[in-house]
């Protein structure tokens, strides 16, 4: 199905093309480089022609948040699947049934008892799942220390009770913290040492620990050196947000993710221009909020894609979006943005926007557009 973005309803998440295109390019050619495979992890759009593009390019299994992604990717012909949030034991019989059905997926733990877990029911099923522990690497989320006494626990646990050990993964989720090219190197580094290391002690323990799988999208883009890792996993480099421009690791003109909305309104003595576009359109994500530029709900563009310097998404309502100019006392609002002209909004966040629409409407390089459908739900 092809149109143009002039027939389009709003509010709408448009994709541009040509822009993730590159982007992919430019995140697989990095880890090209420094001899890695790259598992993309597609919760950030959750679509297929986004996965095949990634694949084509040259990356290897996915990276899956939910386990309806990962029927969606088997369904559509992918087997190597990691389901890369640790497990519950009530999600272990659907993920029996998609290993049953052929589809190679592994999953994860960073729990003595979630291993327990895993080698209950996988001896009760006679399944030998493969499993991945988790470790923590900065304190950000889930995962085991590599001083904690449990890793070893749960990687004899895994493999004295007949589990396969894939590996251990970790995640710098603290690098959306930073904003400095010294800083993001010193993070990646210290996920790369923190995790290998985690490797080497379950060897040292005399298991077999094939895999060492770290990622997140700003220490990918800032590694040096990868030593010891076997893959990276990476998701919102895809269409990049607000938040990583703030990080430092993309430009403006490489945000391929925004929403077309459609003025609706003016508010002239407050300097307001009312959109259709709220937060059912752009999500609540307030990501920039803590960073050193913030950027409310939205940085605004023209409807060809032109940053307006100083024009954000300052309010919300569930679908009304108010925006405010750098000069809020200008008088020419109903000149420059009249009812029913159309705009552009950068998110915050990536993830979060897509997750409001059904449906991505992809742009092509030359102005046509594809409807794309997208996976919601768990």
């Amino acid at each position: 199905m092809s149109a143009s973005t002039s027939c389009l309803d709003t509010p709408v998440a448009l994709v541009d093309v040509p822009r993730m295109q590159r982007n992919i390019q430019r995140m697989q050619q990095r880890m090209d480089d420094l001899g890695v495979r790259l598992r993309p992890h597609v919760k950030t759009s959750k679509c297929l022609p986004v996965i095949q593009a990634q694949r084509d390019a040259g990356a290897i299994g996915v990276t899956v948040s939910t386990l309806k992604e990962a029927q969606h990717c088997f369904d559509h012909g992918i087997k190597d699947v990691f389901y890369a949030v640790a497990i519950a034991p009530g999600k272990l019989q659907p993920a029996l049934t998609l290993r049953r059905q052929g589809c190679e997926l592994s999953v994860l733990t960073d729990s003595v008892a979630g291993a327990r877990a895993i080698v209950e029911f996988g001896q009760l099923h006679k399944e030998r799942f493969e499993v991945w522990i988790e470790i923590d690497c900065d304190g950000h989320r889930s995962g085991l220390v590599v001083e904690d006494d449990a890793l070893i626990e749960v990687a004899s646990v895994l493999i004295n009770g007949g589990m396969q050990l894939r590996g251990v993964m970790t995640h710098a989720g603290s690098s959306y913290e930073l904003d400095a090219p010294e800083a993001l190197q010193a993070l990646a580094e210290q996920e790369r040492v923190l995790c290998v290391s985690a490797a080497e002690k379950i060897r040292a323990a005399g298991f077999v620990c094939p895999q060492v799988s770290i990622g997140s999208t700003p220490t990918a883009l800032s590694a040096l050196n990868l030593e010891g890792v076997t893959e990276v996993r990476a998701g919102v480099y895809v269409f990049f947000d607000l938040v990583m421009h703030n990080i430092g690791v993309c430009r403006p003109d490489e945000l391929a993710l925004c929403v077309l909305t459609t003025v609706i309104g003016h508010q002239q003595e407050k300097g307001w221009i009312i959109v259709d576009a709220g937060w059912m359109a752009m999500s609540r994500d307030r990501g920039t909020q803590r960073q050193r530029r913030d950027f409310g709900y939205g940085q605004v563009c023209t409807e060809a894609g032109e940053w307006i310097d100083g024009a954000r998404v300052t309010g919300a309502n569930q679908e009304h979006g108010i925006i405010t100019l750098k000069t809020q006392t200008d008088s020419n609002l109903d000149e420059r943005f009249p009812i029913g002209s159309r705009l552009r909004i950068l998110p915050n966040h990536a993830c979060a926007t897509g997750a409001q629409f059904p449906d991505y409407h992809a742009v092509d390089a030359d102005g046509e557009v594809h409807l794309w459908s997208r996976l919601h739900g768990w």
